[in-house]
């Protein structure tokens, strides 16, 4: 599967977000780097179908799945990791599947803990967990390692080029070591 981005273009009241974009972007993880501001969570808008380009074509993701990490953690603070991402996956919930990877993600067994008392970290690598436990066709990454260092960050670089496999991984961040042996796009 890729995805093909074709000269696509992004205004907000008149400040250009993304000019002219093109790319593609095959199995596997392929970075997009810039600096903060330029378009990067935009452009993952855009592929999520939460935003609508000023004109362009994104093509390969019409019928697919696509699962995502936003800039913000996005958890319901007062459940668990296990609430959390039972709530999320609802059916495809499998709890041997979940244990597996939160431990591979470094993340202990919290219990009931809710995710309020979690640390900036632990509820990142939730975000992460949840975003690859559900089933998709594509990811979409926007700044998975905040608040990592640099041993959870590895861990979880791991972790996502095992579960996606050969399918599209797009990975936004500002640290050259996360993006490495991966074709980069720049905005």
């Amino acid at each position: 599967m890729e995805i093909a981005v074709k000269h696509l273009c992004k205004s907000f009241g008149g400040r250009t977000v993304l000019r002219d974009l093109t790319f593609t972007a095959g199995p596997s993880i392929t970075a997009v780097m810039a600096p903060s501001g330029t378009g990067k969570t935009t452009l993952l808008r855009i592929l999520l179908g939460l935003e609508r380009p000023d004109s362009g074509t994104v093509e390969g993701l019409a019928g697919k799945r696509l699962s995502a990490v936003f800039q913000e953690d996005r958890l319901l603070e007062h459940l668990s990791a296990e609430g959390n991402l039972r709530f999320v996956l609802g059916r495809v919930y499998d709890p041997a599947a979940a244990r597996a990877l939160l431990d591979r993600l470094g993340l202990p067994d919290t219990g009931a803990q809710p995710v309020r008392e979690f640390s900036g970290g632990m509820k990142r690598r939730l975000a992460l967990a949840r975003a690859l436990l559900a089933p998709f066709d594509a990811l979409a990454l926007d700044e998975p390692f905040t608040g990592l260092d640099r041993e959870n960050r590895d861990l979880a670089l791991a972790c996502i080029r095992e579960t996606a496999g050969d399918r599209p991984v797009l990975l936004v961040t500002h640290d050259a070591a996360d993006a490495a042996g991966s074709p980069v796009v720049t905005l």
